[in-house]
């Protein structure tokens, strides 16, 4: 029989906290920025320099343009370099 979701198993879940753990596996370290166009680029560099690509998987996971030529992106890394 095919599972079919009701809101309200959908809340009872997130109580118990079963689709919080599935997030907290993901080891990433995540950082939002919303800045104009120069300085996020320069914020971006800085980060690849700091938390190397090799070394801490870093990138940009998404970016979108905000009004008055600002950039919202959001960084990832791995917490720490093995």
């Amino acid at each position: 029989m095919p599972r079919t979701d009701r809101p309200q198993d959908l809340a009872r879940r997130l109580r118990q906290g079963s689709y919080r753990r599935k997030l907290a596996r993901d080891a990433f370290r995540r950082e939002t920025f919303a800045l104009p166009r120069a300085a996020a680029r320069e914020k971006a560099r800085e980060f690849f320099r700091r938390f190397p690509k090799a070394a801490y998987m870093t990138e940009i996971e998404s970016w979108r343009e905000l009004p008055g030529d600002e950039i919202e992106f959001t960084m990832r890394r791995l917490p720490t370099a093995d």
